[in-house]
C-alpha cells in the first residue's frame, strides 16, 4: 500500500500540514477489484456508513504505550474536537475507533491485536496511529485498517474523514515535527505532556522504538518555551517533559538540555502554582551535565525526580543490549544527583532475561537494585521484538526468566521507603482523584504521592500537609492550608517554600531551599493497607459529598470560598467525632436488635 503522498495528483509531492485533500483524486485508496460478468467493480475494503456530516460523527481513542503517546493522542483528539467530532470513553457509542499504539513490548502489540479483532468484529471503522504501524506496516493485523504515522498526526481530520467514508488511508512518511501549537485536549486538564523531541541517538539491540520514532528530531528552544507561556496561561499545574531520551535534547540543533531547562523554569510562576517534571533520560548524555541538571532540580518548581533506566546490573549485558555506558557510569549519575539535590529520587527500569544473561549477571542486578533501594524501580521479562537483533540472540529460558523477575520483583517489593516520613510537614501539589474516588492524588518535591480528603475544588491547588501515615506505594497526608486555590495567586516570597525547614542544596549556593522528602514513589497503585483507613475514606466521602453541596447551594466569592475551605479544614477532626458517633450508633441499634432476635428464639425453643 502506497502512502497518501505518493498519490497526490501532479508531481507527487507532500501536501503542508492541515490541507484537506478531495477523494479520489488525492487520497490514496485501497480498493478491491471484483470481476463480475466481465465487468471490474472497485468496492472499498470496508462497508460505507450511512452519510453523515463530517465532523458530527463520534469518536473513542484508545491509547497504548508512554507519556510521549498519550501527548500524541491528546493532540489528535483535540484536533478532531475542533473540527466538530465528538469524543466518547464508550466504544459502543462511537462511530470510529483510534487505536495509538505501543512496540516497546509484545504484550502491548498483543491488547492492540485484541482490540483491532473487537473493533473489526462491531463492525466498527478502525484507524489505527502511533510506533507499531510506523516500525511494522505490513503486519497483516493492519491490513483493511487506515494508519496514521507518528510525524503525521497533525492531518488525523483526513484520515478520519476518509475512513468514515469506507475509505483505507495511510500516512506513514516521515517529515517536520508537528506543530506544538495544534488543538489539544488533555486527559486531564492540569497536566500537559510537552514532547521536546522525537527518536534518539542509540541503537539499543532490543528496542522497536527507535524503528518507529528514528532519529533524534528536536524542537527549537523557543517553540518549547512559547508552549509553556501558553499551557501556564491555560491553568496548567503540572509540565512533563517527554521524549524517547530527554538528555539528548537539542544535539541535532546546537544546543542541549540544560539550556532548555533553564528557558523553560524562567518561565515558570513565582508563586510556585505550576511545577516541571523532566523525562526519562538515558545516562550517556547526562553524563556531561549533572551539575547543570542537579542545579534545576534544585529549583523550588521542579520535581527532585529522575527516570534513568538502568536495565541491567551487569557490563557484559549492558554490552550485548549495546546500551553505551557502564554500570560505574549509572551509580556516577544516580550518586552525583543524590548528593547534590536534596530529596533526589531515581526511578529505574530493569529487563530481566535478556539474552545471555547468566546468573551472576543476574546476581550483579540484585546487588545494584539493593545497594540503592529505590521507590520506582519497573521490572519486565524481556521480550524479543521482531526486526531488532536481540531477536536472534539465544534466548534464556523461559521458566527462568519468569524466575528471576519474580525474585527482583520480591526484593524491590521488600523495601519500605517512606518510613521516617509519617508526621513531617510537606508541601504538595494536587492533580488527580485517586481510584478509590475519596482521595485526592498529589505530589511532593521528591515525587512521593500523597493521598488527602478534600473537595474536588482543590485540585489543580498547592497546599501544605502533615504526613499522618505511610504505605508501600504512596503516603496519607492532612491539609494544614492552601497556598494556590486553582488560579489564586499566593505571595511570592512564600509560594516555594515546600516544608517548614529549609536546607540549601548542595548543587548551588544559591539554587534552592528546599528540604529533603524521601523517596519518590510509582504511580498510583493498590496500597495493601487501604482497608486500614476505610474508616477515614467512609467519613471523606461524607465530607467531600457536604462540601460538594454547600457549593451548589451558595455563590462564595473567590476569597470567601478559600477562607471558608480553610475553617472547614480546620473543624475536619469535630465532623470526624460527629461521623463516627452516628455510625456508631447505628451499629449498635443493629447489635440490639440481633440480640432480642436470638433471646426470643433461645426462649421459644425452651418453651417447646
Amino acid at each position: 500500500m502506497e502512502d497518501i503522498e505518493d498519490l497526490l495528483v501532479g508531481n507527487g509531492a507532500g501536501v503542508p500540514p492541515g490541507f484537506r485533500l478531495p477523494v479520489p483524486s488525492a487520497v490514496g485508496v485501497n480498493p478491491k477489484q471484483r470481476k463480475k460478468n466481465g465487468v471490474t467493480k472497485l468496492t472499498v475494503v470496508q462497508d460505507s456508513p450511512a452519510p453523515k456530516i463530517p465532523g458530527t460523527q463520534t469518536i473513542y481513542i484508545k491509547t497504548f504505550g508512554c507519556s510521549h503517546n498519550q501527548s500524541d493522542s491528546e493532540y489528535m483528539a483535540g484536533q478532531l474536537s475542533a473540527f466538530g467530532y465528538a469524543l466518547s470513553d464508550n466504544p459502543d457509542e462511537a462511530d470510529l475507533w483510534m487505536i495509538n499504539t505501543c512496540t516497546v513490548k509484545s504484550p502491548s502489540q498483543s491488547a492492540m491485536d485484541t482490540i483491532i479483532s473487537k473493533g473489526r468484529s462491531a463492525k466498527k471503522p478502525l484507524v489505527v496511529a502511533g510506533c507499531v504501524p510506523q516500525g511494522s506496516r505490513n503486519l497483516k493485523e493492519l491490513e483493511g485498517v487506515s494508519i496514521v504515522g507518528v510525524q503525521q498526526i497533525d492531518r488525523v481530520v483526513e484520515v478520519v474523514e476518509e475512513t468514515l467514508k469506507g475509505h483505507e488511508v495511510r500516512l506513514l512518511t516521515r517529515k517536520t515535527l508537528p506543530a506544538l501549537d495544534l488543538p489539544k485536549v488533555r486527559k486531564n486538564k492540569f497536566v500537559e505532556i510537552l514532547p521536546i523531541n522525537v527518536g534518539c541517538l542509540g541503537a539499543c539491540t532490543y528496542c522497536k522504538t527507535k524503528h518507529a520514532r528514528g532519529h533524534l528530531g528536536s524542537y527549537t528552544v523557543d517553540s518549547l518555551v512559547g508552549r509553556v507561556k501558553n499551557v501556564i496561561a491555560d491553568g496548567v499545574r503540572e509540565i512533563w517533559l517527554s521524549s524517547e531520551d530527554t538528555g539528548a535534547y537539542g544535539r541535532d540543533i546546537g544546543v542541549n538540555l540544560p539550556i532548555l531547562l533553564n528557558a523553560i523554569v524562567a518561565e515558570l510562576p513565582l508563586n510556585g502554582s505550576t511545577m516541571l517534571r523532566i523525562g526519562m533520560t538515558n545516562p550517556p548524555y547526562i553524563l556531561e551535565h549533572l551539575k547543570e541538571i542537579a542545579d534545576v532540580l534544585c529549583h523550588p518548581c521542579v520535581y527532585s525526580f529522575l527516570h534513568v533506566p538502568v536495565q541491567s546490573g551487569s557490563d557484559s549485558i549492558l554490552s550485548a543490549m549495546n546500551r553505551e555506558y557502564t554500570v560505574g557510569e549509572f551509580r556516577k549519575v544516580v550518586d552525583t544527583l543524590m548528593e547534590l539535590v536534596p530529596g533526589m529520587q531515581i526511578a529505574t527500569d530493569i529487563i530481566c532475561g535478556f539474552p545471555g544473561e547468566t546468573d551472576e549477571d543476574f546476581a550483579q542486578t540484585v546487588d545494584l537494585i539493593k545497594d540503592y533501594k529505590l521507590a520506582q524501580v519497573h521490572i519486565s521479562q524481556f521480550y524479543p521484538r521482531p526486526g531488532t537483533p536481540a531477536a536472534r540472540m539465544k534466548k534464556v529460558p523461559s521458566n527462568v526468566v519468569k524466575q528471576r523477575s519474580r525474585e527482583l520483583t520480591a526484593v524491590f517489593e521488600s523495601f519500605t521507603p517512606y518510613i521516617g516520613v509519617e508526621g513531617k510537614v510537606e508541601r504538595i501539589w494536587i492533580t488527580d482523584i485517586a481510584s478509590d474516588g475519596i482521595h485526592l492524588v498529589g505530589h511532593t518535591k521528591g515525587y512521593i504521592q500523597v493521598l488527602v480528603i478534600g473537595p474536588e475544588s482543590m485540585m489543580g491547588s498547592s497546599a501544605m500537609v502533615k504526613i499522618t501515615s505511610v504505605g508501600r506505594w504512596s503516603v496519607f497526608g492532612e491539609v494544614i492550608e492552601i497556598l494556590c486555590q486553582n488560579n489564586e495567586d499566593v505571595p511570592s516570597e512564600e509560594a516555594c517554600a515546600c516544608s517548614k525547614e529549609q536546607e540549601p542544596c548542595s548543587a548551588t549556593s544559591d539554587c534552592c531551599n528546599q528540604n529533603p522528602t524521601l523517596e519518590a514513589t510509582t504511580l498510583l497503585r493498590n496500597d495493601p493497607n487501604q482497608d486500614d483507613h476505610s474508616s477515614r475514606n467512609l467519613i471523606g466521602w461524607f465530607l467531600r459529598n457536604r462540601k460538594n453541596q454547600s457549593s451548589k447551594k451558595m455563590d462564595l466569592t473567590s476569597s470567601e470560598s478559600k477562607e471558608k475551605q480553610i475553617q472547614d479544614l480546620s473543624h475536619r477532626s469535630a465532623w470526624s467525632l460527629v461521623d463516627i458517633a452516628l455510625l456508631s450508633g447505628i451499629l449498635l441499634s443493629l447489635f440490639t436488635i440481633v440480640a432480642l432476635f436470638l433471646n426470643l428464639g433461645s426462649r421459644s425453643l425452651s418453651s417447646k
